[in-house]
């Protein structure tokens, strides 16, 4: 991507803007820019400013902000997340924790496609939701949080840092700590004591200021604050050149985050945000005060304005080509300045605008989206010029499969050219595994040794081809990815990402495997080739005193993307415990325990990834009672799986069942998380939960959120949900009431049952409740009051109805032995 025969002082600007550039496109539909946006990118050629937007999770971000700042300011704009929100709740699917992590970062950079940002991150886990800073950085390596922080700053050089929380706010853990460090950030990022060994790859930098993008909203009481002294900012600015707000965009970029249920509506008309100084020169008035935004901020930056002035008097959207000459001499203009981030920048822009004015069509697409190293795969180049300027292609550059073509090929006005050839994937080359993802962390770190990474998103494309274009005389590297498309009867062109795979992945069936007696059970399998004509064996590796018959089994797959399903039979110890179980395919003397997860959602590109092919074993001492039970699925629930595992019979209701199903043949009825939250209709039908309690069933209703629930009658009884949770998952739990049930039948309960939990102890618990609801259990957080509305009871008729905040959702799929003895006794209450 860069003009030949130049020299360069500070490689990690040319990695840096590539990588922003590559990124972007991965797996999407090459860009094709209209009049009006070739204008845009025009006007934003002349603008030499940046901010940067810190918070700590995906949709922290304002999008107004960083929809104005984008394309009415036009300054280089970008959003660092602490974490991936992994640690959140999924509203479309599934997927939980890692993977969560994906869709949410994938969900982050389809919003900043849309609001014109840029995306990074810092190495840190969103480890679930934390009370206060001091907590977060007892999980978080704060060291390495800041570091990171400041890896980005030196990287992306903001003018102006702009916080979502304040440093000294009430609110979420997270939040307050990615205020703390960014206001740290600012002065270390500067300081070359700090992290020295960045300075490899970048310089040091001081932004001119941070502000903080406060709003009345958090202060609980409006006499605090006077917005006297603070900037305001009308993101509600009308922009023709789009045709919306950006109050619109934003609520289009707010859009993307579907897994969050974060749907928005766009708003018209004046909208101030304001910013409050945190630390730097004060400004007065605007965001950029006395920061130099034209090309006066760089040395030789006149002799590039004249051109790049000259480039927007002269466009013409409908003969767009006439300025090309502008273009290309501000490109050399360029290569003059010192400054090389600037000119990187820049002189990435220009590419682009290249491509928009002769509408230059450039793309690899590769005949499968995956392909295992040792391997070959068939590549078609299709080139096109679609406009009269002389343009020639003189070379397609593979780097990662060790091939150039030299060509001279003239590119006659929309006249294509395409070529294909074959390549043999390097037997070297890595797999598409997120970088992130690659070695094991800690509970609140992602592991990433290469520097170079840290802060991406998502690994560069596996290849990036490069298309040597002569134009004017000059040549220029325009770099594109390696893609894999097909066409869908419904949906036309589809786009998804070319990955490098394993040759074999090997599948456990479930993610946990729950033993209530010393008997064994079937697990089962998958082994799916990644590539044609593979065979060997089989096996599983269990924990000391677990045994599995037979001990291994061969394979032989003759086609690529052939599976094949195998049953061993595994047999417990006598005692309750806890370990791993891994599949392991041997192949020509070389072990594969990867299994293969594809995450695909119409709103983001196809993820896929190989995680480690484990699954838990679990051995626990379970009584139970009763067999069938009704289960009204919550959004990413995996419990219904959980219990089939110790032996319950589950029918999955809709709420359209529950109106008309008899309901009475159920031994319990349980709710998943936030069902009267989601489901619209149970505002209608929960008299039938009531009724079928009365007349002797169970109804277990798990964690609702204290916003939004589609009725205030989710019981029999007065109840009323709060926002308090325990998040320290050691958090000691009391029993309050020892003779209960639910404590003693048919499984007898122990602070035992408490210990190896995972992430929280539960979430919004109950804060009123009518005198029928008796609490069974109290925790609370370090050296805050006990919580005694987590676990609920009321007889209501014949049966009982229970309300629940404890994190049962993430406790059974994790194998938690004693989640699993007190859930049991749950659904068994009244059949004692």
């Amino acid at each position: 991507m860069r003009l030949k025969k130049r020299f360069f002082t500070q490689p990690i600007v040319l990695f840096f803007v590539a990588t922003l550039l590559s990124v972007s496109l991965q797996a999407q539909k090459p860009a094709r820019y209209n009049g009006a946006e070739l204008k845009q990118m025009l006007k934003k050629l002349n603008v030499l400013g940046s901010v940067m937007y810190i918070a700590a999770h995906p949709d922290d971000e304002n999008t107004q902000m960083i929809a104005y700042m984008a394309n009415e300011r036009l300054y280089q704009t970008a959003y660092m997340a602490c974490t991936r929100g992994d640690g959140g709740q999924n509203l479309i699917g599934p997927e939980i924790r890692e993977l969560l992590g994906l869709i949410r970062t994938q969900e982050l950079l389809a919003a900043r496609r849309t609001d014109g940002g840029q995306q990074f991150f810092s190495r840190a886990n969103d480890f679930g939701y934390s009370k206060n800073p001091e907590e977060t950085f007892q999980i978080w390596d704060r060291e390495k949080v800041l570091s990171d922080m400041i890896w980005n700053i030196r990287k992306f050089r903001p003018d102006v840092l702009i916080t979502r929380f304040p440093p000294d706010g009430q609110s979420h853990g997270h939040h307050t700590a990615s205020a703390i460090l960014a206001v740290e950030a600012f002065k270390a990022a500067a300081d070359p004591k700090r992290f020295p060994e960045q300075l490899k790859y970048v310089t040091t930098w001081q932004p001119k200021r941070i502000l903080w993008n406060t709003s009345r909203w958090f202060y609980a009481n409006p006499g605090e604050y006077d917005s006297k002294d603070w900037i305001g900012v009308d993101v509600g600015a009308y922009s023709t050149l789009l045709g919306k707000s950006y109050t619109e965009l934003s609520a289009e970029s707010r859009s993307m985050h579907k897994s969050q249920g974060f749907g928005a509506t766009g708003s018209r008309g004046t909208n101030v945000e304001y910013l409050q100084h945190l630390g730097g020169e004060a400004a007065k008035e605007d965001v950029m005060e006395g920061v130099e935004t034209t090309w006066r901020r760089v040395k030789g930056g006149d002799k590039v304005a004249f051109h790049t002035e000259n480039a927007f008097i002269n466009f013409d959207p409908e003969n767009p080509t006439l300025i090309l000459p502008d273009l290309m001499q501000a490109y050399q203009a360029l290569n003059g300045i010192s400054d090389v981030y600037w000119r990187e920048v820049k002189q990435e822009e220009i590419r682009t605008l290249i491509k928009g004015i002769t509408g230059l069509f450039l793309e690899a697409k590769a005949n499968d989206y995956a392909v295992t190293p040792g391997d070959s795969i068939k590549v078609n180049f299709e080139v096109i010029n679609r406009s009269p300027a002389t343009l020639t292609l003189k070379a397609l550059v593979v780097n990662a499969l060790n091939d150039r073509i030299s060509l001279d090929q003239k590119l006659e006005n929309n006249q294509g050219f395409q070529l294909e050839k074959s390549f043999v994937i390097p037997a070297s080359m890595a797999y598409s595994q997120p970088y992130w993802l690659q070695k094991e962390g800690t509970i609140g770190m992602y592991a990433v040794d290469d520097q170079l990474m840290r802060g991406l998103p998502e690994n560069p494309p596996a290849v990036m081809v490069n298309y040597v274009v002569a134009v004017d005389g000059l040549e220029l590297d325009l770099e594109m990815p390696l893609i894999f498309k097909r066409n869908d009867r419904v949906d036309g062109e589809v786009y998804r990402p070319f990955v490098v795979t394993p040759p074999v992945f090997a599948d456990i069936n479930e993610k946990v495997y729950v033993f209530a007696d010393s008997e064994p059970r079937m697990v089962q399998v998958t082994v799916k080739s990644g590539k044609a004509n593979i065979d060997g064996t089989i096996a599983l590796s269990l924990p000391k005193g677990w045994e599995s018959k037979p001990a291994s089994q061969p394979f032989n797959l003759a086609v690529k993307g052939a599976s094949q399903v195998f049953e061993f039979s595994v047999t417990p110890p006598k005692k309750q415990g806890t370990g791993t179980v891994t599949a392991v395919a041997t192949v020509g003397g070389k072990i594969y325990s990867k299994g293969l997860i594809e995450i695909n959602y119409a709103h983001i590109p196809v993820q896929t990834l190989f995680p480690e092919s484990s699954a838990q074993v679990v051995r626990i001492d379970l009584e139970k009672k009763g067999q069938l039970v009704g289960y009204l699925m919550g959004p990413g629930d995996e419990i219904p799986a959980s219990l089939r595992q110790i032996g319950y019979t589950v029918d999955e209701l809709t709420v359209e069942d529950v109106a008309s199903k008899d309901l009475q043949k159920y031994d319990a009825i349980i709710l998943g998380v936030r069902a009267f939250n989601t489901m619209d209709q149970l505002k209608y039908e929960n008299e039938k939960l009531f009724k079928y309690t009365e007349n002797g069933g169970t109804v277990i209703v798990q964690y609702l959120t204290s916003g939004g629930m589609v009725t205030d009658k989710i019981a029999p009884y007065p109840i009323k949900i709060g926002r308090d949770r325990v998040t320290v998952e050691e958090a000691p739990v009391r029993f309050l009431d020892e003779k209960s049930e639910v404590l003693s039948y048919p499984n007898k309960i122990t602070e035992k049952d408490f210990e190896g939990w995972v992430q929280e102890r539960g979430l919004y618990f109950a804060s009123e409740w009518d005198d029928h609801f008796k609490p069974v259990l109290s925790s609370n957080d370090p050296g805050e009051e006990p919580l005694s509305g987590g676990l609920l009871v009321a007889q209501y008729g014949k049966g009982y109805y229970v309300y629940t905040g404890y994190s049962w959702f993430r406790e059974l799929p994790a194998g938690v032995p004693g989640a699993y003895r007190l859930f049991t006794n749950l659904i068994s209450l009244g059949k004692k």
